[in-house]
């Protein structure tokens, strides 16, 4: 009991310092009603999420295979890769943006759309993450997060979340922009928590978490990055022998453990220069780097911008 405990600790702890850069920017909520038989396709972009209010719809991610969602199920995804949503697989399928020139209300923010049957109504919202950190902190995510309904509906906190979003979104205030923002930002946060506590597959560093010594490390690692860490001392975290730990470690996250250190640090240093708090000759040091000038290359190569315009972002 107690070491289950303490590894429940510890996942939560690397969760919660995974999350903390997430900074998200949401786009538009809208609320759909779309009567059978109907079909969106959304091209590559923005990430998307799609809460089922009423009936049921297939939603397939580009290059993937199709899952059901019914009443009180969320979807979402991440990645920003098209997909599709329809009433059923073989409905036709037509592009939302020109549905969306003809059938959308933009005083309302309601799509509605489709044929004389059942209806089924969502409220979907397009959101993209700011400064660029998922490739960094969240490799593991698969290109759909299904949140299913639980035995009683849609879970609480997701009902609720949804109604203020809707509402904001309808009825907009000063500062309801920044408020919109805020519940994506809750939502899908906490999607990320309920999907991470999961027994489903996993990869990247929420699989090393499922693994008691590799989720030591890891726990170590984010609780003390710019340690200068080595194979050997990681090993002794792990108690275990040094080969034998770096061929667990990338079974387990898919990667070398200094690679992942390395990329863990350029994640925190790009989030600590645009929220102003080190200058890059101080990232480059912390993050390990002889100079500011090998520390630039790597993080150009890491993120596409040079860290000089990470600061220059200053995200609040």
């Amino acid at each position: 009991m107690t070491q289950d405990f303490g590894m429940s600790a510890a996942r939560n702890d690397v969760l919660s310092e995974v999350l903390t850069l997430i900074r998200l920017r949401g786009e538009l909520v809208y609320t759909a009603f779309l009567g059978e038989p109907w079909g969106l396709q959304f091209q590559p972009g923005p990430a998307h999420f799609h809460f089922i209010e009423k009936g049921e719809a297939w939603v397939t991610p580009a290059g993937e295979r199709p899952t059901r969602v019914i009443e009180g199920d969320l979807v979402l995804l991440p990645l920003g890769k098209g997909h599709v949503i329809a009433d059923a697989l073989g409905s036709p399928v037509e592009n939302i943006g020109i549905v969306a020139a003809s059938h959308f209300d933009r005083e309302e923010l309601v799509l509605r759309h489709g044929g004389d049957g059942p209806v089924t109504r969502l409220v979907g919202g397009f959101f993209s993450f700011e400064g660029s950190p998922l490739p960094a902190v969240m490799s593991a995510l698969p290109p759909l997060i299904h949140i299913p309904r639980g035995d009683a509906g849609a879970p609480p906190w997701l009902a609720a979340i949804s109604h203020f979003l809707v509402a904001e979104a309808q009825q907009p205030n000063p500062g309801s922009s920044l408020m919109i923002s805020r519940l994506i930002d809750l939502l899908v946060i906490r999607t990320l928590r309920s999907w991470a506590a999961s027994e489903a597959n996993r990869m990247g560093w929420l699989g090393g978490l499922g693994e008691e010594r590799i989720g030591r490390v890891l726990s170590a690692m984010h609780a003390d990055p710019f340690r200068r860490w080595t194979v050997q001392s990681l090993a002794e975290v792990a108690r275990m022998s040094r080969s034998i730990f770096a061929e667990r470690f990338t079974s387990a996250v898919g990667e070398p453990p200094l690679r992942y250190l390395s990329r863990w640090r350029l994640t925190i240093a790009a989030d600590l220069l645009r929220s102003g708090g080190l200058k890059v000759t101080e990232a480059a040091y912390r993050s390990g780097y002889a100079s500011d000038a090998a520390f630039s290359r790597a993080f150009k190569a890491h993120f596409g911008y040079a860290p000089s315009e990470a600061r220059a972002q200053q995200l609040p």
